[in-house]
């Protein structure tokens, strides 16, 4: 049935000259200010003007293509973004010009939201629009936050951090962070039904009791409201409760892009720091592999009925196939948000 896989991704610039380029590209037709794209482009300029997420997306086809084929699961691996090259449309050329016909899609996104979820699936059908008849058919992959290679990559990144507080810290406080969205959106899909699952069973395979699940990132005017609260705020409060250790955990993101390295490894650090509290952050699941063996796995579930669909935790599997009326834009002003500016401004 499916003769390619197509990792499909945000996308980001890499180079100084991509940014504002990238960043229309992100906003438009939303009416964003200029002033907040600049605002935003310093964060890229602050790491030299380049995201890490497309050398992470290359990264991980890299560690991806060997467990495939160690399997015998031959199908070539192709790689789309929505925002930047490599585009989705050009990808989907190449594989027409290539003879595919349908490609499974791996989506860099582990919940249900609209920017998770939906919006991706939009992106895949305007590429598909543009490149007119002939373009492959894509099936997105279900969601995994409760597969139980994503719980164990992150559990094992989370006890890596463990290991790196000071001899004899105790009282360690599991803080996990996941993009922010307007309450609008988190109203209609699963978001955070599935990151407070995906938190519990990081925390309990971890052996840390004293957990929460917060937000980082959030854009939009002051007057929307989006899901809290923020990760400076909370550090704020866990400070006047006398915590002074607190492992961060972005179990909402799959890699260390741009907003992570921002939102928690310069900004929540420098806060932490002033409020003399010790905080390490675990990585992501980036190519674990645990997490790689998940996608050979998820994959595998498609191309044979006879394979299990595995999931840990209350919920069970997510379905292969998206209802119609599954994660639907938010209605204000009849467009979503700005759900892809980085840090005070993106989600998974």
């Amino acid at each position: 049935m499916y003769d390619s896989i197509l990792l499909i991704s945000f996308g980001g610039p890499e180079r100084t000259e991509d940014v504002m380029p990238f960043l229309e590209n992100v906003t438009r037709g939303r009416n964003i200010p200029p002033e907040r794209l600049l605002e935003v482009a310093e964060h890229y300029y602050h790491f030299g003007g380049v995201s890490p997420i497309n050398d992470q997306c290359r990264d991980l086809i890299s560690a991806l293509r060997p467990e495939l084929d160690k399997h015998d699961v031959r199908l070539p691996i192709y790689w789309g973004n929505r925002n930047w090259h490599p585009f989705l449309a050009d990808t989907l050329r190449q594989m027409k010009d290539d003879g595919r016909k349908h490609a499974l899609g791996l989506v860099t996104s582990a919940y249900s939201s609209y920017s998770g979820c939906r919006q991706y699936r939009e992106n895949i059908a305007e590429a598909q629009k543009i490149i007119g008849d002939g373009a492959p058919q894509v099936d997105k992959i279900r969601v995994f936050y409760n597969h139980p290679g994503f719980i164990e990559a992150m559990s094992d990144r989370v006890r890596g951090a463990l290991q790196q507080f000071p001899p004899g810290a105790n009282d360690i406080h599991f803080v996990a962070t996941a993009h922010s969205i307007p309450c609008s959106m988190a109203e209609t899909s699963d978001y955070e039904k599935q990151l407070r699952e995906a938190t519990r069973l990081v925390a309990e395979k971890t052996n840390l009791t004293k957990w929460d699940l917060v937000y980082q990132s959030r854009s939009g005017p002051p007057t929307q409201p989006w899901l809290e609260p923020d990760i400076l705020d909370h550090l704020r409060n866990l400070h006047g409760q006398g915590v002074k250790n607190v492992l961060v955990a972005p179990v909402g993101f799959i890699s260390d892009h741009l907003e992570v390295m921002f939102d928690l490894d310069t900004e929540a650090k420098e806060l932490a720091s002033e409020l003399d509290m010790t905080m390490v952050r675990a990585a992501t699941a980036g190519t674990h592999p645990a997490f790689i063996t998940m996608l050979r796995q998820i994959i595998a579930e498609r191309l044979s009925p006879a394979e299990p669909k595995l999931s840990i935790g209350l919920f069970g599997p997510n379905h292969d196939v998206c209802p119609v009326n599954c994660c639907p834009a938010p209605q204000k002003a009849g467009r979503p948000p700005v759900s892809a500016i980085p840090s005070a401004s993106q989600r998974p």
